[in-house]
């Protein structure tokens, strides 16, 4: 199983988590060496696999854990799905897409009141993509009246439980976060973990109520199945998107790159050619295969990306800070191929990943980076 195919997807509680597992072909049991307890099925269209793990309530908790699963399975991406309360109209039953994550507890308590200081992450670019894509086609959802859509908005996340729209609370967080879509208690935990891993992070969240005095009536309980199924099924059809289209950044080639090939350019005129061949209008040219690190030459080349880490801290285009935590990441991943097992291969394929992250501004290096990492998936 490699990381390209796998995504891991976390719930709050076991009325979610269920909501996951009913859709998952063949789950089996998985057991971290300190105690939690993951499954491991095969998403509903037969392609890739999930990984479902139960955080319980709260951030804390679910950094932790989300941090511990991508440092054991290093997915593709990571997908925390559950529901929520509407701050404004959502319908009950849609479905709300994180576009960005506040931690809205975040604040200064002075003389004359509050001041928020929030912390805010953003969904990445080409896990919002994905998800607007698979909302506008519309093929997910339940064939049940009325269909649930997708909403497309921030969810703040804090510490309580927000069950008024008339408290003092209530009222600052829809003054403050106006844009926010729902109300949760987890996905700041997750999306922090998330960035200091840099895993593509997506937040689903289903609504089951609307934050208002409602919770645990018989309307509440009836919708909260219904939400966490109807989320549920949006997650589990963006993570077969995901394992089917999505690639890991600069990594992107086109076809006609890829390995040894031809390129045809039709051309018209006087063309200079330095290599290949003319055919009437139409020019050849032949392509070398890409200088692929092997397994022999990979520990020589992490010397050589440390040496150019070097040099671009040297010449001023990299800082300290980005340069320690570039070279912290190079060691985990050589030590982690001199231990030479199936596990310290994937700290190592993980650490690359994030020395990719931390690259993403020097196009030089995040080729070479990328390469290395195309050869380390390939001793898995």
């Amino acid at each position: 199983m490699t990381s390209d195919d796998l995504v891991v997807v976390l719930t709050a509680l076991n009325l979610e988590y269920e909501a996951v597992r009913e859709r998952l072909s063949h789950p089996r049991t998985y057991l971290h060496p300190r105690g939690t307890r993951f499954e491991i099925g095969t998403l509903p269209g037969g392609q890739g696999s999930a990984v479902l793990g139960l955080t319980g309530k709260g951030n804390q908790s679910s950094a932790v854990l989300t941090e511990r699963a991508i440092q054991e399975f290093s997915p593709v991406a990571l997908l925390f799905v559950g529901v929520a309360g509407a701050l404004w109209d959502t319908p009950l039953g849609d479905v709300v897409f994180g576009t960005h994550v506040y931690a809205y507890h975040g604040g200064t308590s002075e003389d004359d009141g509050f001041k928020a200081r929030p912390r805010a992450w953003e969904s990445p670019h080409g896990l919002s993509q994905t998800a607007a894509h698979l909302a506008r086609i519309d093929s997910w959802a339940p064939r049940t009246e009325p269909r649930p859509r997708v909403h497309f908005g921030p969810v703040a996340a804090g510490e309580v439980v927000q069950n008024s729209r008339v408290s003092p609370e209530a009222a600052w967080i829809r003054q403050t976060f106006n844009d926010a879509l729902a109300v949760e208690m987890e996905g700041a935990g997750i999306a922090q973990a998330g960035h200091l891993s840099s895993t593509p992070v997506g937040v689903v969240r289903g609504i089951s109520d609307h934050a208002d005095g409602r919770k645990a009536t018989a309307s509440d309980l009836s919708w909260q199945p219904i939400a966490a199924a109807n989320a549920a099924a949006f997650a589990l059809a963006l993570a077969e998107e995901i394992v089917r289209r999505e690639e890991p950044p600069n990594m992107r080639r086109d076809d006609a790159f890829r390995g040894t090939g031809n390129v045809t350019n039709t051309a018209h005129g006087s063309v200079g050619v330095q290599a290949g061949h003319v055919s009437g209008g139409t020019f050849h040219v032949s392509v070398a295969p890409a200088d692929q690190p092997t397994e022999s030459t990979i520990p020589t080349r992490l010397s050589e990306l440390r040496e150019e880490l070097s040099q671009e801290r040297e010449a001023g285009r990299l800082d300290g800070a980005l340069h320690e935590a570039a070279s912290e990441e190079i060691d985990i991943a050589s030590k982690g191929l001199e231990e030479a097992t199936p596990t310290s291969r994937k700290s190592s394929l993980l650490a690359l990943k994030r020395l990719l992250g931390l690259l993403g501004d020097l196009a030089s290096l995040s080729s070479k980076v990328a390469s290395l990492i195309t050869a380390v998936k390939g001793l898995s």
